[in-house]
């Protein structure tokens, strides 16, 4: 390598290549600073900056309004779902179970304490099933020519048992028959020899359950009024006559799981129920096409933040001969890109499941319900980095940010007692008040404690047949609503009042200062162009120039 020097008056001499290395680096340095300064603008400052108009925010904007309007639609074509579901059940308990009040007693729907009350309820059953087609006001059938009442007890195998003598004998393994009974059979005589027959005598005292099960199809009609294509349903409905418990109560449930099948063979004579379901297909081609642009923009932003993440490190590494900190490499790492990105991948989806059931080739209500439901959330909740560029706002966002992992923490430790508290109710107050029958009901009904809801129903309802577990039952109600609600919470509040206290210091003090926000502090701010007389108007709001040097708005 040649070295020349280059000789200077008062007899210095400077290597012109260090000079050239020099200049190299300098050049480097300016203009990597100048990148990272721009990097971090936000879209009003890169356009005045650059002119560069910002179309992820014009996007966003647009992709936030026909999302939701995406949303109300099949909001409002799920509900119909909804409502059909739920009336076929209730018009199916009428049907079907005798002396039905039309309120479900508790998570089964009514209950029987004689035998004979048995009998009659089963025939019951029977005979509304067979002739479903004149009493019912909905437009049901049977599900085919071959389907009918499929009827199975489950019963202990023989043995005898005697009260008086406090005598039991008894196989405790069970055993399952069933019999099956089409509607062409019910119709005729052989129904009569049938519901005669051996099958139909119960021994009660080793009958476990009885379970009726058959299939029933129907139609929504009120789709059409909706100016929607119509949707076929088929029911399949399971009465459970329950005597597990041998305590005199036969507890009754009904269970109808409901499936939506494509209609075949339908003729609907209306070219405005097919104008409106095309309408609403190429609207949902629209968002589909606005999110994968969206997709490509925000990928591609993260793409070039990650090179230019690398710049700075190797920059950083071959001048100041270390590398650069966690927290500096994870500035560059936008994490409201990754919320857009996944939201517009559910979005995308979401939309082509809805494509599909709006041309009723495809049935997945629930499916559909998630993507749609919580790429929206995610949409909304990106709103949040856009209010992050105005300083009032930007305070509860960073307080947010600051305050998450030691609440998460705090999270942790509470829960611990939390859980606790549950077993421990569970187990105790269980078979003395409803609210703690089962693991689930317990942390709700202590969740709602926490809130301040339902607290005399609580202490109330209480059964007092235990003055032990009544006294429990105070000791241990009195202790979690004093710990959580004057302990856990206040120091839950004083967590995050902490952190905003800590971040109105750091906006009036300045904030840490990391190698990144050193590396960036001489570096004047980017010459906007020359101001113009017609602005965009998203482009009218701008940052104080004091607040550039608070914070890297991520």
């Amino acid at each position: 390598m040649e070295i020349s020097l280059k000789y200077l008056p008062g007899g210095r001499a400077v290597a012109s290549g260090n000079v050239m290395a020099q200049s190299d680096l300098d050049l480097k340095e300016a203009v990597l600073k100048e990148d990272l300064k721009f990097y971090f603008m936000n879209p009003c400052e890169k356009y005045r900056a650059r002119r560069q108009i910002p179309w992820k925010l014009a996007l966003q904007i647009l992709k936030i309004l026909m999302v939701t309007t995406q949303l109300i639609f099949f909001g409002l074509s799920n509900q119909l779902v909804v409502s059909f579901k739920e009336e076929n059940t209730i018009a199916f308990k009428h049907l079907f179970l005798k002396g039905y009040s039309g309120v479900d007693e508790d998570d089964y729907s009514c209950s029987i304490y004689t035998q004979q009350d048995a009998y009659d309820s089963i025939f019951y059953v029977i005979n509304q099933y067979r002739q479903l087609k004149n009493i019912s006001l909905g437009t049901l059938g049977y599900e085919h020519e071959g389907s009918g009442l499929k009827i199975c007890k489950q019963q202990y195998k023989k043995g005898t048992m005697l009260t008086s003598n406090d005598t039991v004998n008894i196989d405790v393994s069970t055993e399952t028959e069933c019999i099956f009974l089409k509607p062409q059979e019910l119709a005729g005589k052989n129904a009569e020899l049938k519901q005669n027959s051996s099958f139909f005598s119960l021994e009660f005292y080793r009958l476990i359950q009885v379970e009726i099960s058959f299939k029933l199809k129907g139609i929504a009609l009120q789709t059409i009024h909706a100016r929607e294509l119509p949707d076929c349903y088929a029911f399949q409905n399971t009465i459970t006559f329950n005597n597990r418990a041998h305590s005199g109560k036969i507890k009754i449930y009904f269970d109808s799981d409901t499936d939506i099948q494509e209609c075949k063979d339908w003729h609907i004579f209306s070219s405005v129920l097919q104008k409106n379901a095309q309408y609403i297909l190429v609207f949902d081609g629209f968002v589909i096409l606005s999110c994968f642009a969206s997709l490509i923009l925000c990928t591609r932003s993260i793409v070039l933040a990650l090179r230019l993440q690398k710049r700075f490190v190797n920059f950083f590494l071959e001048k100041y001969k270390r590398r650069v900190c966690h927290a500096d490499r994870l500035e560059f790492i936008n994490g409201w890109y990754v919320l857009v990105i996944i939201s517009d991948v559910m979005t995308i989806i979401g939309s082509i499941l809805k494509m599909e059931i709006k041309a009723k080739n495809l049935t997945s209500y629930d499916v559909c319900s998630i993507l749609l439901g919580t790429s929206t959330l995610f949409v909304w909740v990106g709103v949040i980095r856009y209010l992050g560029y105005f300083q009032t706002y930007n305070v509860l966002i960073l307080t947010m940010q600051a305050s998450l992992p030691k609440v998460l923490r705090f999270c942790c430790c509470a829960g611990m007692i939390y859980l606790g508290y549950t077993f421990c109710g569970w187990i105790v107050l269980g078979p003395y008040h409803e609210k703690f029958e089962d693991l689930n009901t317990v942390a709700e009904c202590l969740f709602s404690l926490v809130n301040g809801d339902d607290m005399f129903a609580t202490f109330a309802q209480i059964q007092q047949k235990s003055t032990l577990v009544w006294v429990f039952s105070r000791l241990y109600l009195y202790s979690f609503i004093s710990l959580f609600i004057y302990m856990i919470l206040s120091l839950f509040i004083a967590l995050i009042t902490d952190s905003y206290d800590t971040i109105k210091k750091y906006q009036q003090s300045g904030f840490p200062v990391t190698d990144l926000h050193e590396f960036l502090k001489d570096h004047g701010s980017i010459r906007y162009g020359k101001e113009q007389t017609s602005m965009p108007f998203i482009c009218c709001c701008r940052r104080q120039q004091s607040d550039d040097n608070l914070i890297l708005i991520n």
